[in-house]
């Protein structure tokens, strides 16, 4: 909460005019059932028409006067609310861009969406009507109680049971609020989560006809979340008929009082008039103590939530003696007896890993699935730290890199591509920022693409859907490799990355790589783009179960052996 409302501090200057225009308003609402009371006792008691005039004139002077003054408020209110939201989100993605895979792992993406969009619009709301009218409400209550004895301290006794009460009652209400309204928002995180699932893979559900199923999980999240919208609102909505019985009866015995006063002449008709209007400005006031109550409840549901994301501690960042000076040059990489396991878990998923690829050299990683492959290459561009041992890149320690600098030399393309909204030209001029057109056409020929989007209507310029939705899988894929071509990486990662090509493409574009000089890891299933690698490393559960060129894996492994005759035919297997 602390962090969020730091975020106000550039703001001051225009908060506290803001805040002091706001006080001017208060001021005059607090003032004028004085001057009604001294109107209604000089000048409509005696029926002197010119004392009416004179303070009827005031009062009047005084409402426009706080016109302006509202006007005004409003603009610097508006201002501090929409910079405090600016920031808000700027600082927010800086931090969600500086998170590891760990620190991602912990939020559901829609979590995140959520805290960047309703969480922050609702601080951001209560900013601007916290100076515009919330904070207005507790002091005129606290004012028009102060001006009631003013005026008549016996009539406005009445308050010393009444407002306290009601303070007391409020400040139980905003507790067990709080914690309502951050459940409604958890709720909208599911309901975010099941929608989004639901966008992503409604090509998916429709062909395994899972339509039904999508539609009962996203009712129960809907349900989920009316019900707890349900019952939070109720509860806050409940509390007003409290506020309004205690402020009515108030204003009840101040009538009843005043009568017998006025009869007994202890008081007079303009100041019973007085009390009784600062006791329905308090009422009012009070009455909007449940919009307030529920306005805080949910923005502190909604900071304490932002403020999770700003206190995750980074777990990856630049070492203290990362040096600034040292680059790839080469891009060697050596793994001494590396291991590796997930935050929250004991379970390694690499272990004991050690071996050499030289600069230029092509390794294949094979293994079934879950053998740890793709773990084992996102230790390279250190999207994950190794739990023991140590990597080196050209016989330095990988942390003695700063990120930014190991990560421009390497090209890394995911298992699943991922292409951006924009044209092909942004997807892959993205990899390398400033890159030229040249470069752009040249990374898209050496990764096969070319010809492919030489034959579009609009070539470069065609628009990519959302994910790239309106190309093939293996339209993606060379678009994703061309785009860590373009940034002539030292050390290129392919994992998986060339699955729905055929052999013939993938032939051509493992070719016109070799011109890059880079030191390639690729991860594949396929023995004819292993059998072409310098090192073939064969994984299972975690472990190198064996490694070296392809024939001698061939000769000495029978599990390398099997994958060959399961690919190849067993004709070929004896043939190599």
């Amino acid at each position: 909460m602390k962090h969020v409302v730091s975020f106000l501090k550039p703001y001051k200057l225009p908060a506290v005019i803001a805040f002091s225009l706001m006080l001017l308003e208060l001021s005059v609402e607090l003032l004028l059932p004085l001057f009604l009371g001294k109107m209604i006792n000089e000048g409509v008691m005696n029926q002197n028409i010119d004392n009416i005039i004179i303070w009827g004139s005031l009062m009047i002077g005084l409402s426009l006067f706080a016109f302006a003054a509202g006007i005004i408020n409003s603009f610097f209110s508006s201002h501090v609310s929409s910079s405090f939201g600016y920031d808000l989100r700027q600082k927010l993605f800086e931090k969600i861009q500086a998170f590891s895979f760990n620190n991602l792992n912990q939020y559901p993406t829609s979590g995140l969406v959520t805290r960047f969009t309703n969480d922050v619009r609702q601080v951001q709301n209560t900013i601007f009507m916290g100076l515009r009218i919330m904070a207005k409400a507790p002091l005129i209550v606290l004012g028009g109680v102060i001006m009631a004895f003013v005026v008549n301290s016996r009539l406005a006794i009445i308050f010393l049971f009444t407002v306290p009460f009601l303070i007391l009652f409020l400040l139980i209400l905003l507790k067990f609020a709080s914690k309502m309204f951050r459940r409604v928002q958890g709720n909208v995180d599911r309901v975010n989560t099941v929608m989004q699932e639901n966008l992503i893979g409604m090509r998916l559900i429709k062909a395994f006809n899972r339509k039904g199923f999508e539609k009962d999980r996203f009712n129960e999240a809907n349900i989920n979340l009316a019900a707890s919208t349900r019952k939070t609102f109720r509860f806050i909505e409940a509390s007003t008929p409290v506020l309004f019985l205690v402020m009515n009866l108030s204003i009840v015995f101040i009538l009843w009082f005043g009568n017998t006063y006025i009869t007994s002449n202890i008081t007079n008709v303009g100041e019973v008039v007085t009390v009784v209007n600062y006791a329905l400005r308090v009422s009012m006031s009070i009455s909007m103590f449940s919009f307030i109550i529920m306005a805080i409840s949910r923005t502190k549901a909604s900071a304490e939530r932002i403020g999770e994301v700003f206190d995750a501690e980074i777990d990856l960042t630049d070492q203290i003696n990362a040096e600034n000076k040292t680059t790839v040059t080469h891009g060697k990489v050596e793994y001494k007896q590396v291991a590796f396991f997930y935050q929250n878990t004991s379970k390694k998923v690499i272990n004991n890993i050690s071996f050499t690829v030289q600069s230029g050299e092509r390794l294949a990683l094979m293994g079934a699935t879950g053998a740890g492959k793709t773990s084992l290459v996102q230790l390279i561009p250190r999207l994950y730290d190794a739990s023991e041992g140590e990597i080196l890149i050209d016989n330095v320690p990988i942390k003695n890199f700063r990120l930014n600098e190991l990560r421009l030399t390497i090209g890394y393309v995911p298992q699943s591509p991922l292409l951006f909204s924009g044209t092909i030209k942004d997807n892959i001029a993205w990899g390398k920022q400033g890159a030229t057109e040249k470069e752009i056409i040249q990374a898209a020929k050496d990764a096969q693409i070319h010809r492919t989007i030489m034959d579009l209507p609009n070539q470069y310029d065609t628009r990519v859907g959302q994910k790239g939705v309106n190309l093939s899988g293996g339209q993606k894929q060379r678009i994703s490799i061309a785009r860590a071509l373009i940034r002539k990486p030292k050390i290129l990662i392919l994992d998986d990355s060339t699955s729905a090509l055929d052999l013939e493409t993938e032939a051509k574009l493992l070719e016109a790589i070799q011109h890059y000089h880079c030191t390639m890891f690729i991860i594949t299933q396929k023995v004819s783009t292993a059998r072409n690698a310098n090192k073939i490393i064969l994984l299972n559960e975690g472990e190198i179960l064996a490694q070296g060129t392809h024939e001698l894996l061939l000769s000495e492994t029978k599990l390398y052996k099997k994958i060959v005759e399961s690919q190849s035919g067993k004709e070929f297997a004896n043939a190599h």
